[in-house]
């Protein structure tokens, strides 16, 4: 698994618990919706801006979303 993908399934995650729209999660974090599309399916690269971003909207620090991209690596 890449890490393109990892970051996609966790933040997908956190969208879903939330129930929050990938329209609502690009909005509120200054991104296009299918930026964010592309992101969940691991077709994107993040920045650091961009996990701080979509991490201040889904209201999870971005070190956990970092760890928890790191334990789906691990899997592997």
């Amino acid at each position: 698994m890449e890490i393109e993908q990892a970051f996609g399934i966790v933040i997908k995650k956190y969208r879903l618990e939330r129930s929050i729209s990938q329209e609502k999660l690009a909005f509120g974090a200054g991104l296009d919706r299918t930026f964010i599309s592309l992101l969940e399916r691991g077709k994107r690269k993040p920045t650091i801006n961009t996990l701080f971003s979509i991490s201040k909207v889904l209201e999870v620090k971005p070190s956990e979303i970092v760890k928890e991209v790191e334990n789906h690596l691990k899997q592997i």
